[in-house]
């Protein structure tokens, strides 16, 4: 779904104006730049609006209704639910199990380089080193140390100025490295992580006919 569409949803639900919405709808789907298909979807999880999302544009801002807008509730009903036909939103572990060939000889040095190069700030540390703390894998730092997020993500969230320098890590070493999966794309089949929650819905769907 394009982000007018995506917008026009929210303000169905919050009033105000198209307008109120698109960049925050803009931002979620930034990552199509990074990818061709439905993998670009690492922004389509609870991780991108803690981390990333909520971080630029406050836990609540005020539409030109006058109206208090719920940036958490905005991104997942009005964009991740959607794109995942309200059936769950997966997480960020779902995309990083997807990635199968990664390089992991000598990763862990190759990381700790780029981020002690690139990254001063205690926040935006913080922030890089978000994935690791949710999922527990060493691959998943390269969703955000990548020359893709320190230039164009970083400066949204505060004082960070883009680098004019050769990077050495891209987004395609871990896109390159991601198996499609069909519950990327449709939402009809589901990611491990939301097995349970459709094991419950049809076992409660069951009870009530």
């Amino acid at each position: 779904m394009e982000i007018f569409h995506h917008a026009g949803l929210s303000q169905k639900r919050w009033g105000g104006q198209v307008h109120d919405y698109l960049e925050i709808h803009r931002l979620i789907d930034s990552t199509k730049v990074l990818c061709s298909d439905n993998r670009h979807r690492i922004f389509h999880t609870h991780w991108a609006v803690k981390e990333v999302v909520i971080p630029i544009f406050g836990e609540v801002f005020t539409n030109q209704d006058g109206r208090s807008v719920d940036v958490k509730a905005l991104c997942e009903k009005d964009h991740l639910l959607v794109d995942y036909h309200h059936r769950f939103i997966p997480t960020l572990a779902d995309f990083v199990n997807a990635m199968e060939d990664i390089p992991m000889s000598g990763l862990a040095k190759r990381l700790e380089k780029f981020h002690a190069e690139f990254v001063k700030d205690s926040e935006f540390s913080s922030c890089l080193l978000s994935p690791l703390a949710v999922t527990g894998k060493l691959k998943s730092l390269l969703i955000t140390h990548n020359s893709w997020f320190i230039n164009h993500i970083l400066p949204k969230l505060g004082d960070a100025k883009p680098l004019w320098v050769d990077f050495d890590i891209a987004p395609a070493l871990f896109f390159d490295a991601m198996r499609f999966e069909l519950w990327m794309d449709n939402g009809f089949e589901v990611p491990t992580s939301a097995e349970h929650l459709v094991n419950i819905q049809a076992s409660y769907s069951a009870k009530s006919h």
